[in-house]
């Protein structure tokens, strides 16, 4: 007997949500490995542009928790 994908959903639904973070996680990972890989490269570039930003001191980094803060004051506006 075939599970169908509303059942599948329904019983993913009701884990607790760390193994439905789990979960969601394997599924991504096995949708196409060749454009995660295509994303990590992506991500590595933007992560070097940003370094070098910081370095050239062409930006201020700023802590994360005032990050935070300003993300926090822009959203309950």
């Amino acid at each position: 007997m075939a599970i169908t994908v509303e059942q599948l959903t329904e019983a993913a639904l009701s884990l607790p949500s760390d193994a439905r973070a789990l979960l969601a996680d394997r599924l991504v990972e096995s949708l196409d490995p060749a454009q995660d890989r295509e994303i990590q490269a992506l991500w590595a570039v933007e992560a070097a542009r940003r370094r070098d930003e910081i370095r050239s001191g062409a930006v201020e980094p700023i802590a994360g928790s005032e990050a935070l803060e300003r993300v926090r004051r822009i959203v309950t506006r």
